[in-house]
């Protein structure tokens, strides 16, 4: 059996609705049999300053996942050497998982500077692609490389950055974020 897995990693700092809606939409309109969500110990394009705790994102999408057999919170990448180079992530996953058909996330926000990724083009050529929509990164559907899919999900204009934001200045967010996520950040008193 060929499943048809999608990754959707992140730093997921922390994961929000957005991120959840976007994966309920590819398992139910876009083909994935399952997703997941691949908590990043580092991101080589993003700053580590503001990166919650490794251990704690990968708790939070685990609370979020909880109960819905369609997806995984995976800490895969924290076994691979850092920086987490997704080139690598999907060469060891296919060597890990053969029986499985693996679909890269990326929303069209990250697809826009795509040619900055390590191995980029190799990423193209061996791998399947799905691109979501970001407001205020449009894509150019026709010009997409094979192996490269425009998914026509819903749009969230939500991010962790705001919610950390809303977190810090005292805000009651928790209808941006899974209720077990919400009672967890609450419990542990984070603020930001």
């Amino acid at each position: 059996m060929n499943l048809r897995t999608g990754i959707f990693s992140g730093s997921f700092n922390p994961v929000h609705i957005g991120h959840l809606a976007l994966a309920n939409y590819l398992c139910a309109y876009g083909g994935l049999d399952e997703v997941w969500f691949m908590v990043s110990p580092q991101n080589p394009l993003k700053p580590r300053a503001g990166l919650w705790d490794d251990d704690l994102r990968l708790r939070l999408v685990e609370l979020a996942v909880a109960g819905y057999p369609r997806f995984r919170a995976s800490d895969f990448e924290f076994h691979l050497p850092r920086p987490s180079y997704s080139v690598h992530t999907l060469d060891r996953l296919r060597q890990s998982y053969p029986e499985r058909s693996f679909h890269l996330i990326i929303g069209s926000d990250n697809w826009e500077q795509f040619d900055r990724w390590y191995q980029y083009e190799r990423i193209i050529s061996e791998n399947h692609i799905l691109v979501y929509p970001r407001p205020g990164h449009p894509i150019n559907e026709p010009t997409l490389p094979p192996h490269v899919r425009l998914v026509h999900s819903p749009t969230f204009d939500i991010s962790s950055t705001f919610v950390r934001q809303a977190l810090a200045e005292g805000k009651d967010v928790r209808y941006f974020l899974h209720p077990a996520v919400w009672e967890e950040i609450v419990r542990r008193g984070i603020s930001g």
